[in-house]
């Protein structure tokens, strides 16, 4: 059976599959993505996991090439590029290194633009062709199709939504500069945030003994019991997003944007209220144009469907018999 390799390389996991042609997920597994260690000896163990989920095929599994989705992911070069989250040189040859441990080819993507391929190819974007993927996790990524195209801008890194400034001198974030909106608006932010609201308001919740443990699932967890604080951190955090969604609508005009990544787990908590507070601020000629979804296939290893996805438009402007006539949209 011919398959691609999909690789999401997070922040703190890097998940991967093989995939057919049709965006079945046929194999998957994770590890750590330890970025102290040396990035030569990150993907040595990287590319050994993935042979060993081609060997649990009983050779029934043929790898024709590997798609990977990483932050800072430049397509054009192969290459990451000075990724905020992760602690490794400004430039790493990723293409490079998995071409010498598989001799196939590899395509580079930033991670969310892997994702927004995912759903325009097996998830609610399909026959869309103006969307954003808004992936949030350890920090906050955005994808963007339009007229049918992904948008990669002049060196490939367009869509850094969690890099605009949500509040002027707020808080410190990985990339050195601050008020950063995936520092309010990601798995991570939303901790921060319930964090901030201070010793006498926390002790008030049920989140103040988690407090020196904290994560975005305990505060889920909480605000489904309704308590207050929890809820009031969704609240904040929906805010924060849905305003500057409201300017995002502004200069690309999406019929759609989907949600997705660890965050969006706690469902509507998410969704509501930052939907709530993106119509409040959209401008009027936009009021009623654009839908608010999570991704419907977030579970189902959004960004390790896109990744291998582009692989296969790799593979099929190559000639590759097994690609042929996999898709006919123009990336």
């Amino acid at each position: 059976m011919d398959l691609v390799a999909g690789v999401d390389l997070g922040a703190t996991h890097t998940k991967f599959g093989l995939v057919n042609r049709d965006g079945k997920l046929l194999a998957y597994d994770s590890t750590p993505t330890d970025s102290s260690i040396g990035f030569e000896d990150f993907f040595c163990i990287l590319s050994k996991k993935i042979k060993d989920l081609q060997i649990s095929g009983n050779g029934e599994l043929n790898i024709l090439g590997i798609g990977v989705g990483a932050p800072a992911g430049n397509q054009s070069m192969g290459t990451i590029d000075s990724a905020a989250n992760l602690n490794w040189p400004k430039s790493i040859p990723v293409a490079k290194l998995l071409e010498k441990y598989f001799e196939l080819p590899v395509s580079v993507s930033n991670d969310a633009n892997a994702a927004a391929i995912g759903e325009l190819m097996f998830g609610l974007a399909k026959g869309k062709k103006n969307f954003l993927s808004v992936t949030l996790g350890t920090g906050l990524g955005c994808g963007i199709v339009l007229d049918g195209k992904i948008i990669l801008g002049k060196e490939g890194h367009a869509g850094e939504l969690g890099h605009v400034t949500a509040i002027p001198d707020g808080r410190l974030c990985t990339c050195g500069r601050k008020g950063c909106l995936e520092t309010y608006a990601s798995a991570t932010g939303i901790v921060r945030t319930v964090l901030e609201y201070g010793e006498n308001e926390l002790k008030k919740s049920t989140l103040y003994p988690q407090r020196n443990n904290l994560d975005a699932k305990k505060i889920t967890d909480e605000a489904l019991k309704d308590d207050k604080l929890a809820l009031k951190a969704f609240d904040d955090t929906g805010r924060y997003l849905g305003r500057k969604l409201a300017d995002t609508v502004s200069f690309l005009n999406p019929e759609l944007i989907v949600l997705s990544g660890g965050l969006t787990k706690s469902g509507e908590l998410l969704r509501m209220p930052t939907e709530k507070y993106m119509n409040e601020h959209l401008l009027p000629t936009f009021k009623g144009s654009v839908e608010l979804k999570l991704s419907e296939i977030s579970n189902k290893k959004t960004a390790i469907l896109g990744a291998a996805a582009l692989l296969w438009m790799k593979l099929e402007k190559q000639g590759s018999a097994s690609a042929k006539n996999f898709s006919n949209h123009k990336m």
